[in-house]
Order: C-alpha cells, then sequence, then structure tokens
C-alpha cells in the first residue's frame, strides 16, 4: 500500500483517533463503575429511586 509523501501524516492520524476512541471508552467504562458505587452506596444508606415505585409514607383521608 502506497500512501505516497503524505503516509506518515495519515499514520498519526489513525492513532490518534484509536487514542481518543479508547480514552473515550476508558472513562465511559470508569465512570459508570464510579455511579454505580455511588448509587449502592446511597440505595445502603437508604434513599430509594423514584424508579422503583412509589413510597407510600402517610395514608391520605
Amino acid at each position: 500500500m502506497n500512501l505516497g509523501p503524505h503516509a506518515t501524516f495519515i499514520w498519526l492520524s489513525y492513532l490518534v483517533t484509536v487514542l481518543a476512541i479508547a480514552g473515550l471508552l476508558a472513562w465511559l467504562f470508569l465512570d459508570g463503575r464510579r455511579h454505580a458505587r455511588k448509587l449502592a452506596e446511597l440505595e445502603a444508606r437508604g434513599v430509594r429511586r423514584r424508579s422503583s415505585g412509589p413510597v407510600v409514607s402517610e395514608q391520605r383521608e
């Protein structure tokens, strides 16, 4: 494959793109783990999610 005189630029562009995508994927993975840990911590303290259903604390008349 002959990329001509711009081969270095082309390969470096591919490398930067791959590194950027890998960095974004790593960030998403680590951020997801951080949020899951924080959510588990909140649930352990008794904080509930609104999506888990209504909590009836008082009876209305």
